[in-house]
């Protein structure tokens, strides 16, 4: 009588160590990178009091700053949103001469250092530069300014709302477009009940993550901003200045912010959720 077993399912060979030493490290280094520098800013805030936090998080300066850099961070985002979905729109949908670089050329602010593009836009739009030299004659000033700092962060944050929907543009269904185009759709009918439904949450991440982006910004504003008190000086700018004679206050301030781009990481999150669902694409 032959006795025949079942194949044996075999568990895969682990490439890495378990998971308790996996996790280990994952913890050791995530305590060593960003936990504790952050509970080191969390428990020097707790050395002020209610009232000297709130003072501290609601000056005036404080408070203009905040205008400032949540206001032209919000038109920024925005800004890009139209403009990186025409860019990534062209290239996904045509083929033209020097395509590669064109598409290299968008990843540019995410390999170009911060104070680097911050030069270069002085250098540009200064009154003394190529090309605020022909602007400010005619009362057009983009440096030195809010403008100055709303053009910043328009440059570091395409990027971010462009690699968001080109993916998502060069998975859609063509023949949606096709068939509504048969059935006599105009082109605007197309886009806003065909192709718009399916890139909105893409757009969206996108938007979100240039806006928090955008936030956290330094390195490209404080050359091009001016800097001024009251007008073109940004939190982050604060927060540096306020270290050097009232730490306490600096990292009050700091908490607000780190609080702020928190939240928002959780709203990204939640915002790549939603695509993933809209999508069909595996968690």
């Amino acid at each position: 009588m032959a006795f025949f077993s079942l194949p044996q399912r075999h568990r895969p060979a682990r490439v890495l160590p378990g998971f308790n030493i996996t996790l280990g490290f994952t913890l050791t280094y995530l305590s060593l990178i960003v936990l504790i520098p952050l509970s080191a800013l969390i428990f020097k805030t707790f050395t002020l009091t209610w009232e000297q936090f709130w003072a501290a998080v609601t000056g005036p300066r404080v408070m203009a700053s905040y205008r400032l850099t949540f206001g032209a961070s919000l038109v920024a985002a925005l800004v890009n949103v139209v403009f990186g979905l025409l860019v990534a729109w062209v290239l996904v949908r045509y083929n033209f001469f020097g395509k590669k670089v064109v598409d290299a050329l968008v990843d540019l602010p995410f390999a170009l250092p911060t104070a680097v593009a911050g030069i270069s836009l002085t250098a540009l739009l200064a009154g003394n530069g190529w090309i605020g030299q022909y602007l400010e004659p005619l009362g057009i000033q983009l440096a030195f300014n809010p403008n100055g700092v709303v053009i910043a962060l328009i440059f570091i944050g395409l990027p971010f709302v462009v690699r968001t929907v080109q993916p998502v543009l060069e998975d859609a269904e063509k023949e949606l477009e096709e068939a509504a185009t048969c059935l006599g759709a105009t082109r605007w009918q197309i886009f806003s009940r065909v192709i718009f439904p399916s890139i909105a949450p893409a757009l969206l991440t996108g938007f979100a993550m240039a806006f928090a982006r955008a936030i956290g910004e330094y390195g490209s504003v404080i050359f091009i901003a001016g800097n001024m008190p009251m007008v073109s000086e940004i939190t982050p700018l604060i927060i540096g200045k306020l270290e050097q004679y009232d730490y306490a206050g600096a990292t009050a301030v700091a908490v607000v912010m780190l609080v702020i781009s928190f939240v928002l990481l959780l709203v990204i999150n939640a915002l790549q959720a939603w695509q993933r669902r809209h999508t069909g694409a595996p968690a």
